[in-house]
């Protein structure tokens, strides 16, 4: 059977790595979250205080960068690692959150970032989530998904994601920052966030896990089989 490039990107917030993630499950293909290595690098250089504004410190960070997706075997889940340490509960919080965007629309952290990405990609049998994998990424891919859901409903969802971690946090700050980060995605200069031309919409504001997951489960058989 043929191995084929899915690409699922969308908005904040839409479930993109949880729907990829299951899709590689059920199709037994490796699940790559890019938003993890954006979240990653974000973390390092806020450890590390790296001037944004400079282009030669951002460089010489990236040198001493290194990424990679470890297998954790009590879950099941490719995470995240950063210069040989899992870092994925670290990178899931409002301080990376308020960030990300920010240091993922540089030029330099984007080329960084994709070129590993593709390396990643180059066998096959993947399904990568992120903002701008079907349209910078892999152009070429043969099934592209965009998601999306109402904004009210992304906004309890990441809510309810990130009062487990912090019970201060508050509906309006949630829904701030989500506002801020899609005005970021889509207005950057480098690859902004956008629909393929090719892509397939997945509006999920009304479906269960479970039925999204089907859909995109019949789109990803009909390219393999087709």
């Amino acid at each position: 059977m043929k191995k084929i490039i899915i690409t699922v990107d969308g908005w904040s917030s839409c479930g993109k790595s949880t729907m990829a993630r299951q899709l590689a499950k059920e199709l037994n293909y490796v699940f790559i979250d890019s938003g993890a290595m954006y979240r990653a690098i974000t973390l390092y250089f806020i450890n590390n205080e790296i001037d944004l504004s400079s282009s030669i410190d951002i460089e010489n960070a990236l040198q001493k960068i290194s990424l990679k997706f470890v297998l954790n075997p009590e879950n099941g889940n490719n995470e995240i690692w950063l210069n040989e340490k899992n870092v994925e509960n670290l990178i899931r919080n409002m301080r990376i959150a308020e960030r990300v965007s920010e240091v993922a629309a540089l030029k330099s952290v984007r080329e960084f970032a994709v070129a590993q990405q593709q390396l990643i990609g180059a066998n096959r049998g993947i399904v990568m989530d992120g903002r701008d994998i079907g349209t910078a990424v892999f152009p070429l891919a043969e099934l592209k998904i965009f998601m999306t859901a109402d904004v009210s409903v992304r906004v309890y969802r990441r809510f309810k994601e990130l009062i487990v971690k912090n019970p201060n946090i508050t509906l309006e700050e949630v829904k701030a920052n989500l506002e801020a980060r899609d005005y970021t995605d889509s207005n950057r200069e480098i690859s902004p966030l956008r629909k393929a031309d090719d892509a397939i919409t997945l509006d999920n504001s009304e479906l269960t896990t479970n039925e999204q997951l089907e859909l995109a489960l019949k789109w990803a058989n009909q390219k393999i089989n087709g």
